[in-house]
């Protein structure tokens, strides 16, 4: 941050620019060490032998009732999601919840019983956690803090020191869904049916994959910031450049009306429930089969490459031929989607 911003923006919670620069300019100085280092979706440690994977994350979201989800099964598939791209199996979580005074019970229950049909649906166990009520108004209803662990799968190797010139870039499914159905429910817009949160748990999806490709280099789930904002994140990690193409990245058409009358960029909207995945070229079409098996990825496409050049960045080829650098998100599109 810089003298002119001293105080928190609502851009610093939106995954882009801001956020990079308040965890590198005031949260990595105050705790650094190798696992925090990665900076990945999650820690990967080992203990006893063992090799663990260790996350965690909060949920704000507004509203917390969207098309195809709510704040509970959002807190339960992000944690989940976030203990796949390690390469991990997930096992146990936390939850935390900090309450309103003034929250409907029926409310509650509703929301916890979401997190325990999505708990069961990916197979883990919520075993610990806490709650705390707040007086009214200083918090927006209800906020969930979810924790996860889980073993890192056999020969699983997610790191940024492997994505290489020449490797493709997948992409698991259309972009854009759950930040647009967010927004509809909260600006009260009325929307086709098939535009629903993608919100779902990734793990089986992610264990399939490695358990047949285990050469996959990289996995990133693109929320917040979305695909433009997470790609500038491993390009730069890895001193690599990309390309996409325009004509391969899939968005729905509704998506794209949507973004065109309202300004939005479908490549930096949050997204619950995709994967980018990046492997060798003579992986991609085995990856691909593995994903078009699933529902939730029957859509994957190969959207890009990795390249020598421009270093650090991420260019799209447009349908016009020319090439785009995207840059990371250096605002906020929309506040509190996840």
């Amino acid at each position: 941050m810089n003298n002119r911003e001293e105080r928190i923006l609502l851009g610093h919670g939106s995954g882009g620019r801001l956020s990079h620069d308040l965890i590198k300019n005031i949260i990595l100085p105050a705790f650094t060490n190798p696992a925090l280092a990665e900076l990945h979706d999650g820690a990967r440690l080992e203990l006893g032998g063992a090799r663990l994977a260790f996350t965690t994350d909060s949920y704000v979201v507004k509203p917390r009732f969207f098309p195809g989800g709510n704040i509970g099964k959002l807190a339960v598939c992000g944690t989940v999601n976030d203990l796949a791209m390690c390469g991990a199996q997930a096992l146990y979580l936390s939850a935390g919840f900090i309450l309103e005074e003034g929250l409907p019970v029926a409310e509650l229950k509703q929301i916890v019983e979401s997190m325990r049909q999505t708990a069961l649906e990916a197979n883990v166990d919520i075993v610990t956690g806490d709650t705390k009520v707040v007086e009214k108004g200083a918090v927006d209803g209800i906020y969930i803090n979810t924790a996860g662990i889980g073993v890192m799968l056999p020969k699983a190797h997610i790191a940024a020191e492997r994505v290489k010139p020449g490797q493709d870039i997948i992409v698991s499914g259309h972009l854009g869904d759950h930040a647009i159905a967010v927004m509809s429910e909260r600006h009260g817009l009325t929307l086709p049916e098939q535009i629903i949160s993608d919100c779902t748990p990734l793990n089986k999806l992610i264990q399939a994959m490695l358990t047949e490709v285990p050469q996959i280099t990289m996995l990133r789930d693109p929320t917040r910031g979305g695909l433009a904002t997470t790609l500038n994140e491993i390009a730069a990690d890895a001193g690599v450049g990309m390309i996409l193409e325009e004509s391969a990245i899939p968005v729905r058409p509704e998506v794209v009306a949507v973004c065109e009358l309202l300004g939005f960029d479908p490549l930096y909207l949050a997204n619950e429930g995709k994967v980018i995945t990046i492997v060798e070229k003579e992986y991609s079409e085995k990856v691909l089969t593995i994903m078009r098996q699933h529902e939730i990825s029957a859509a994957a496409r190969i959207i890009g490459a990795v390249t020598a050049q421009p270093a650090g960045q991420v260019a799209l080829r447009t349908n016009v031929g020319g090439l785009r650098l995207l840059d990371m998100l250096s605002g906020e599109q929309l506040p509190r989607i996840c």
